[in-house]
């Protein structure tokens, strides 16, 4: 399972993004601030690949084996986070409920106007997406998480629209085609409108 989580607006105390699982939309995220020189509890993980696992210790996990009973089985810890440890995917609403780590969410505040960012439904998004990534990880099947910032998001749409065989592909150029149509429609008409001959 492959997990990517594109940065889309990166502000002085937050960063939101958008998470997808297998190249599908699951959820909208909030971070910390990224820095160039980590800020203890303050500081956006780096950018890169990094497997996900099961954490099974610790305070985190005790609280959420009460609060989600069967459905949790460990913390979606990152491994290997360059300086960073104990980073995981849990729920929070502000950057105020993160150390580094990623908070899920349904819905998402532009982090532009509200500094410390904010997210709704959290638990709503983690309830959702959490069941999906533990059946994969339970299956010992390798679940990993990769961290980009938004122009890679615009660069993989290009890349989609650019292969002539995608489906995306297809369907911008049948749109792209009915909008010429029409707007050959709408230049004859004007011309009517105007008495102008038409060819």
């Amino acid at each position: 399972m492959k997990l990517k989580l594109f940065r889309i607006s990166s502000q002085e105390d937050s960063t939101n993004g958008i998470l997808y699982i297998d190249d599908k939309f699951a959820c909208y995220t909030l971070e910390d601030e990224q820095r160039k020189i980590k800020v203890k509890h303050e500081t956006a993980i780096p950018l890169g690949i990094y497997e996900i696992k099961f954490r099974t210790v610790g305070g985190f996990h005790a609280k959420y084996t009460k609060r989600y009973g069967a459905m949790h089985k460990g913390m979606l810890e990152l491994q290997d986070v360059p300086n960073f440890d104990y980073i995981l995917i849990h729920t929070g609403n502000t950057d105020e409920h993160t150390s580094g780590c990623i908070l899920v969410m349904d819905n998402q505040e532009n982090n532009i106007l509200i500094k410390d960012g904010f997210g709704g439904k959290s638990t709503q998004a983690y309830k959702r997406i959490y069941p999906m990534i533990a059946s994969a990880l339970t299956r010992n099947e390798k679940v990993t998480i990769e961290i980009l910032d938004q122009e890679d998001l615009l660069k993989e749409k290009v890349q989609t629209l650019d292969d002539e065989s995608s489906e995306e592909y297809k369907i911008s150029k049948k749109v792209w085609e009915k909008l010429a149509e029409i707007n050959g429609n709408i230049l004859k008409l004007d011309a009517k409108i105007d008495g102008k001959q038409i060819l």
